[in-house]
């Protein structure tokens, strides 16, 4: 009689895998917010691992508006937005995020990661509904809610090497021969990799072929950068975002023309079938929305663009990758920082590629020139100049 299988064996055998393959991951659970954080063995330390990318989710205006909406409105939505889980928080914060993003309109979905795959496979949908099928072209490192959405989507998907326009301007001519129309998928900052995606090309590339340009602008924060190139873009095009970011909130949001904003909120599953974001989470977004769109955001975005150039001089995002190859090492180079005071964690398959593990600095503006200057000796002490690496973050 053959051996039944057990799960729970399976697991653990799967997870003793992971161990020894130097790929097990763990929570380690903070306290407190902002930079400055508590171990759970009570050692403070400052991290440099957050999206909190302005530090927004410490600002007294947007903990305040976040408060206010619980005493008004509760806890939670108690539904999905079609049925009773909609407030005029959530109309008011996705008319705001039209105009921040020059769209007609937007549409809110729980997380980044559900507006990607509901994005993705409502545009399926709507090549089935027009007869008009579609296809996917989308950059090897893009996000995995993008590879996610495209595969549930169940359309032909074309890979192309890290932003190689030439190559996905080869996809979409031969998707368009093969009768499909095509939707250009990109990051504009890629979150890994903290390089930008060259989306005026690709704009262009979109709007020669009749291609549809979908851009994931969630890590994008300085102006003139992002979605903000698509200014004056003649194709059609899309930008997906989120809230926990930036914003320093919870949830993400689709944003383009009113007709097909109004064609995912009727199709977009990951829409239809979640309960929507808590009431505290939109107000939350709002104020912060608001602070960035202050003089105040001005001088934010000034903090941080000022620590990105202290500790690498011209980079073009908030994200900078130390890659060190070797899994063993990524966690070694984190331990030895955490002993230092940083939080900085190891960044390994498969979040990453098999032999690109890296440690991903993530800057704030609410890190001191004090907390960059310490970090960078204490990556000396590990043998890593920070100041003086190659370009594609190799140590």
């Amino acid at each position: 009689m053959e051996q039944e299988f057990g799960w729970s064996d399976a697991a653990a055998q799967a997870g003793a895998d992971l161990r020894s393959a130097n790929r097990w991951r763990d929570v380690r659970s903070l306290s407190g917010g902002g930079v400055s954080t508590t171990l759970p063995d009570g050692r403070s330390v400052v991290q440099f691992a957050s999206n909190d990318y302005l530090g927004l989710s410490q600002h007294p205006a947007v903990r305040a508006a976040a408060i206010e909406a619980i005493e008004g409105m509760g806890t939670g939505s108690g539904a999905s937005r079609l049925v009773v889980g909609s407030r005029p928080v959530h109309d008011e914060l996705e008319s705001e995020l039209a105009r921040w993003k020059h769209t007609d309109a937007a549409l809110l979905f729980a997380s980044g990661y559900a507006a990607n795959v509901g994005t993705i496979t409502a545009l399926a949908r709507l090549g089935v509904s027009t007869g008009e099928p579609v296809a996917v072209v989308s950059d090897e490192l893009n996000h995995a809610s993008i590879i996610d959405g495209t595969r549930l989507a169940g359309v032909p998907v074309s890979v192309y090497p890290h932003v190689d326009v030439d190559a996905a301007a080869a996809a979409v001519v031969a998707h368009r021969r093969d009768g499909r129309r095509p939707i250009v998928v990109t990051d504009s900052v890629f979150s890994m990799d903290g390089d930008v995606a060259p989306l005026a090309d690709l704009a262009d590339v979109a709007a020669s072929t009749g291609a549809l340009l979908v851009v994931d602008d969630a890590h994008a924060v300085f102006a003139g950068s992002g979605a903000d190139l698509l200014l004056g873009a003649t194709c059609e095009w899309l930008v997906v975002g989120t809230l926990s970011k930036s914003l320093g909130s919870l949830g993400g949001f689709v944003a383009g023309p009113t007709a097909m904003v109004d064609w995912f909120r009727n199709t977009a599953r990951s829409l239809i079938f979640s309960t929507a974001s808590p009431p505290s989470a939109a107000a939350a977004a709002l104020a912060a929305l608001a602070v960035v769109k202050s003089p105040e955001g001005a001088a934010l975005t000034a903090a941080l663009r000022f620590n990105v150039d202290r500790l690498r001089p011209g980079h073009e995002s908030a994200v900078v990758p130390i890659v060190l190859g070797d899994e063993r090492r990524a966690l070694d180079v984190s331990a030895a920082l955490l002993g230092a005071g940083f939080l900085v964690p190891a960044i390994r398959p498969p979040s990453v590629a098999v032999g690109a593990s890296r440690l991903r600095i993530a800057l704030s503006a609410a890190h001191s020139i004090a907390d960059v200057d310490r970090l960078v000796e204490a990556f000396g002490g590990v043998g890593v100049d920070l100041r003086h690496e190659t370009g594609d973050g190799s140590a």
